[in-house]
């Protein structure tokens, strides 16, 4: 995925990434940190988090997480057997939306949320394959926070990369990465500090 504009954060250093059935690339610093720090304290106070519970192998468990789904009206979304209203936009939340949009010519209209409180939460094996994202959906995963290793696997021919996404990363997924990919946050004991993502997506409004 490469920019489709001229802006500050697009001339900023990226990496892109080689890969089978997946284009891939790292923006370290697409935030500066002071930003970056700024933006996690706020959105940490002033929205509603909540601890979610899903239904794994038949079990309803709590996340080892917490979440917000946000974005507009329309774009209600079903994980792990449980659907999830959107909240209203936070308009700092809907202004990087706006400008990831412009930066990289791909619409963003709703945006998933995580908190982790420190590195013991964490998040398992997954694909973004839900059937509302489409077959090949553009992630944007921006960081905020301590920095917490992610790992990506093929699901099939044993490809695998980790990456250290720090405070103000940005990692953008796109082609057929969610179809042929997985990736994770795993545990990790000895970072102590909190860590915020959000990974903005695209649902096609209804007709």
């Amino acid at each position: 995925m490469t920019c489709q504009t001229n802006s500050d954060n697009c001339k900023a250093d990226a990496r892109h990434f080689l890969l089978p059935n997946a284009e891939l690339s790292v923006w370290p610093n697409w935030l500066p940190a002071h930003q970056a720090s700024a933006l996690q304290a706020r959105l940490t106070t002033e929205l509603s988090w909540r601890q979610e519970q899903i239904r794994i192998y038949g079990k309803v468990v709590k996340i080892p997480r917490r979440q917000v789904w946000m974005g507009d009206a329309h774009c209600s979304y079903q994980y792990s057997g449980v659907r999830f209203a959107p909240e209203l936009w936070h308009p700092l939340v809907q202004q990087l939306a706006a400008k990831l949009t412009d930066m990289l010519g791909h619409p963003f209209n709703c945006v998933l949320l995580n908190l982790y409180a420190n590195g013991t939460e964490h998040m398992g094996w997954h694909a973004d394959d839900e059937p509302e994202l489409g077959r090949t959906p553009v992630i944007a995963s921006l960081s905020l926070g301590a920095s917490r290793r992610f790992d990506l696997k093929h699901r099939t021919d044993g490809h695998q990369l980790q990456l250290a996404l720090a405070n103000g990363s940005l990692l953008v997924m796109g082609g057929d990465c969610q179809q042929y990919w997985q990736h994770r946050l795993p545990k990790q004991s000895r970072v102590s500090a909190a860590r915020l993502n959000l990974t903005f997506r695209y649902i096609v409004p209804p007709a």
